[in-house]
Order: C-alpha cells, then sequence, then structure tokens
C-alpha cells in the first residue's frame, strides 16, 4: 500500500476507484452515505469500463500512457454509468508485479519495525530492495511479538502508474495490491468469518490469498482467462474471437468439446490447483491456527464465471468452491447494471471504490 504525500489538515473527499489491466480500465466509485439513513450496504454513485491496445503495457508497467489516457477519457466522457465526481484515485497493481509477505518480528519499538522488516524481506524477494518502493502494516500484535504484513512493488511500475494519473490530472492517493482490494471486498460477504481462500481470476494472472480475518497469505500463477481462450484456440482450431464465444458458453462444462477443453487447459489447471494446495499448506504450517482449517474457495474477477470451473476445483481439491458476485454487496442506486458476464471484472475496483479515506490519512 503506497500512499502519497498529503497536507497534515485533512479534510474527508469523495475518492473513485481505478483498476488498469492488461487492456481494459475500470473505474468505480461508491459510498457509504450518510449513517443516519436506512441504507444498508455502500451504494454506486458510477461505474464505467473501457479497453486499450496490448501494446500499452509491458509486464506490468504503462509504456504508452497516452493510449491508456485516450481510452480513459473516452470512458469518462461516454461509457459511464452514473458519475464520478471526483479526481482523487485509488489503483490497483496487478498481484503478480507485486512482492508481499506476513512476517513475524519479535517485540520491538515502533521505530525499529521498519528497519527489521526491510531486513526480514531482503532475504525472499528476488530485487533489489532499493528498486521497490516499500510499505508494510502491523496486522497483529502480542506480548512477545508483532505480525507485519509487507509489500513491495517495482519503482518503475508505480512511476508509470503515476505518470498516466497526471496525464489524466488524477490525485492518486493510494496504490495497493489487487489482493487487498480483493480482502477488503470480501470482508462483506456473510461468510467472512469462514477459513477461506480468495482466488481472483483475471485475464493475465490467477491471484490468490488465504484470507482469516485479513489476507494471511499470497500467491500467484501467471496464467488466467486468456490463457483459457488461447488454450481453447489452439485445441480446436478456431479463431480468437470463436475461442472466446466457446470458454464463456460451456467451458469446461458439457459440451460435444468438452473433453478436447479439459485436456487442454488441464496444465493450467494443474498450475493454479497446485498454487492453491502450496498456500493452503502454508497456512497450515505456518499458522496452525487450531480449529480454523481452511473451508472454501472463493472466486472472483473477470474468468471466474467459466462454466464448469468451480466444479473442477471442488472435484480436485475436496473443498467448497464458489463463486461471488461484488455487485451483491452494494446498493445500486437506481443505476443500471452490467450484464451477467461483465459483472465479474469490477471485483478489483468495487474492492478500491470503499477504500475509507479517513483510514489513508
Amino acid at each position: 500500500m503506497i500512499k502519497q504525500n498529503i497536507p497534515y489538515f485533512y479534510k474527508d473527499k469523495p475518492i473513485f476507484g481505478m483498476d488498469i489491466g492488461h487492456t481494459s480500465i475500470k473505474v468505480m466509485q461508491s459510498s457509504f452515505g450518510d449513517p443516519s439513513s436506512n441504507k444498508k450496504k455502500p451504494y454506486i454513485i458510477g461505474y464505467g469500463a473501457n479497453t486499450f491496445k496490448d501494446n500499452a503495457i509491458d509486464d506490468g508497467v504503462i509504456v504508452k500512457p497516452e493510449i491508456i489516457a485516450e481510452s480513459t477519457r473516452e470512458m469518462f466522457e461516454k461509457k459511464l454509468i452514473g458519475d464520478i465526481t471526483t479526481n482523487r484515485a485509488v489503483i490497483a497493481i496487478p498481484a503478480y508485479r507485486v512482492f508481499t509477505r506476513y512476517i513475524v518480528l519479535p517485540k520491538l519499538k515502533p521505530s525499529e519495525i521498519e528497519d527489521a522488516t526491510k531486513l526480514e524481506v531482503e532475504q525472499y524477494i528476488p530485487s533489489p530492495i532499493d528498486e521497490l518502493y516499500v510499505d508494510y502494516e502491523i496486522a497483529k500484535e502480542s506480548a512477545d511479538q508483532t505480525e507485519v504484513f509487507f509489500v513491495g512493488i517495482p519503482k518503475k511500475i508505480v512511476d508509470s502508474y503515476l505518470e498516466l494519473a497526471t496525464i489524466l490530472n488524477i490525485e492518486t492517493i493510494l496504490i495497493e495490491p489487487t489482493l487487498s482490494s480483493s480482502g477488503r471486498l470480501f470482508s462483506f460477504d456473510p461468510d467472512n468469518n469462514i477459513p477461506s481462500v480468495i482466488m481472483d481470476f483475471g485475464s493475465q494472472s490467477s491471484d490468490m490469498s488465504i484470507y482469516v480475518d485479513h489476507v494471511l497469505a499470497t500467491g500467484t500463477v501467471n496464467s488466467g482467462g486468456n490463457t483459457f481462450t488461447h488454450k481453447i484456440k489452439e485445441a480446436l482450431k478456431v479463431s480468437n474471437e470463436e475461442a472466446q464465444i466457446i470458454k464463456n458458453k460451456y467451458g469446461l462444462g458439457v459440451s460435444k468439446h468438452q473433453k478436447e477443453i479439459i485436456r487442454a487447459l488441464k496444465p493450467t489447471l494443474d498450475q493454479i490447483i497446485g498454487e492453491l494446495k502450496r498456500i493452503i499448506r502454508y497456512y497450515e504450517e505456518e499458522y496452525a491456527i487450531s480449529g480454523k482449517p481452511i473451508k472454501q474457495i472463493v472466486t472472483l474477477g473477470g474468468g471466474a464465471n467459466v462454466p464448469g470451473l468451480n466444479d473442477y476445483l471442488t472435484s480436485s481439491l475436496r473443498l467448497a468452491v464458489r463463486h461471488s458476485d461484488p455487485w451483491q454487496y452494494f446498493d445500486f442506486n437506481n443505476l443500471k447494471a452490467p450484464s451477467l458476464d461483465d459483472k465479474p471484472m469490477y471485483a478489483t475496483v468495487a474492492g478500491l471504490s470503499i477504500v475509507n479515506p479517513k483510514e489513508i490519512f
């Protein structure tokens, strides 16, 4: 979680979430409104999405900000449902380009925690720490130890996002991993008290986190919805557009090509299942929370509604797997809802939109 410099005298102002994917941008603004009103859920003020060419981003770095800026302006002018009333944004960085780790430290003075955290994580991260923007938050404290959640993001990625924000005259107040957003959204789920794995199945990666009161451990597989489309295209010898339709309509479910599709996707599915097993095992070994085994896997994201995916994961992992619709946590506020196919892609930006500005400053 990277925070921008802010004034000491802070007046509460609205924010909106902005999620920049491999070829798309999504925005959403929501509010809890007046606490005295009878609105139980945050309500959506405005949202929208647009696409851009895939050469605008290279390995997480925005290399052609003018392409995304043009798409964003078009979205604000022509493709918003409702309105975005502020220029203050919370932005997500893809989890596969972010280094995160939970660290258990001995009880230290507050002034000693930052240096101790950096020394501890240097042995785990593959990049020099001076090439990262780093931040941490204290997750839990006891009489003899402190649990710290560390985040490190390559400076070149963050700087490219800030350059885009400057072009668009957007004030960036917070940059965080997509997994933080997913965890915040899941905190609204009625079953969030059950130890869970959250899997955000995006276009480029499958990002996973253990959630027990908060995010405890994370993992990523660099394969997502686009990988599924490509594999189906190769296996069935169809166009990319046809493969996309087949994936969305039939997926792993019953169809005349079911066996071929499952055979083509199996290497990728095995990767995802292997990573899910790894972080569950890590949770069991490192935390060993008595009486709190992982009970469910909750899927989010644009690729999570592939037919048959949850059933396949349930059968392979012997764990309940269910899809979570991010829109169930919000009041539509009389706005037109996106199509059923488009709803899942707003999971990250929905989590960004419910950041409480007062918690940042």
